[in-house]
């Protein structure tokens, strides 16, 4: 059997987070591999003063950001509730590895998460019986995936969910959702990849819309308030600055992430803002995780009132994180 041998990841040694750094945590930089071959690299936040062996959060998203942005936000808060937690990059971005850059991919996405689980249960100071996720955005709906097909994450929150499936199959609100507009979107993209062969290199889609036209739709003026801004710019976020490949995300057309989450048996949070423009995702995969789920008592939905999408980022300056929801749900279901 041949054994797997990590490829080697320049990592920053400098606090370059867009939150301030807590003195209640012990931070490091740590890495792992996923079945494909590609190491990740994540930020590990250990409570300080932390004995024997801990529940274990993996977190990751918002889709098209780094650990650096919301994730670690996450992280290093429930750490200093607790948990032993990691926020990681997903293959092909950030600081992990994975060649060519800027592609995602709904299997590879899932097995980033099922990874952190795996490394997670080696650790000398996790409790392999007590690790849950936390997915934002995009990655909310890898998460709800992950946990449908691994029976080893015992509590997972989507917070602020987005189905990537779904928005590129049938575009946002689903206003694109006709074999036509699939047809033709299919055809802009195989036309795209002629042309980034012959180049020889792959075209960027572009990251969030800069400057921001007077005209842009509410949803697009949130994330540049959020990616584009002081408040979530980072250097290496994709939606900070040329985003994703422009077919890097094909393969989720028709790809339903969300088939088996009424399957799902273990616990499940999905929070989302009210006035989200994307409130629906939510909506709907929760509807569809209880339906007919005998499991169905300890999946939960909760909408914050007021808030958008990217409060649950960072809070928005309003708290807008439930962190003292979060705190009791991984309590209660990795106790």
């Amino acid at each position: 059997m041949d054994k797997f041998i990590e490829e080697k990841l320049v990592l920053t040694t400098e606090w370059d987070k867009t939150f301030p750094k807590s003195d209640k945590v012990n931070h490091s930089k740590v890495t792992f591999h996923n079945k494909y071959g590609i190491t990740l690299a994540a930020d590990m936040y250990v409570p300080k003063n932390a004995d024997g062996k801990l529940p274990a959060i993996a977190v990751c998203g918002p889709f098209g950001a780094v650990k650096e942005q919301a994730a670690g936000l996450y992280a290093q808060t429930m750490a200093e509730r607790g948990f032993l937690t990691i926020a990681f990059d997903p293959s092909f971005t950030g600081e992990s590895g994975g060649q060519p850059r800027y592609m995602a991919s709904p299997d590879i996405n899932t097995e980033d998460f099922m990874s952190a689980v795996d490394f997670l249960s080696l650790q000398d100071n996790v409790d392999p019986e007590k690790i849950g996720i936390i997915g934002i955005c995009g990655w909310g709906g890898m998460a709800i995936n992950a946990a449908a097909l691994d029976t080893r994450i015992k509590a997972t929150v989507a917070s602020t969910m987005y189905d990537m499936t779904r928005v590129n199959a049938k575009g946002y609100f689903d206003a694109e959702d006709s074999e036509e507009a699939r047809y033709e979107k299919r055809k802009a993209l195989n036309a795209q990849r002629i042309t980034d062969y012959k180049n020889g290199s792959y075209a960027l889609g572009g990251g969030v819309v800069d400057p921001l036209p007077e005209d842009a739709p509410f949803f697009v003026k949130d994330y540049y308030d959020y990616y584009k801004t002081e408040r979530g710019y980072h250097p290496r976020s994709l939606n900070s600055n040329g985003g994703w490949n422009i077919i890097g995300c094909q393969s989720f057309m028709n790809m339903p992430i969300l088939q088996y989450a009424g399957e799902i048996r273990n616990a499940v949070l999905i929070i989302h803002g009210e006035k989200a423009h994307s409130c629906y995702f939510s909506r709907d995969a929760y509807a569809a995780m209880v339906k007919d789920n005998p499991y169905a008592n300890n999946k939960e939905l909760l909408i914050i009132p007021d808030a958008v999408h990217t409060d649950l980022y960072d809070g928005g300056g309003k708290d807008a994180i439930p962190f003292d929801k979060l705190e009791q749900f991984f309590g209660e279901y990795l106790k």
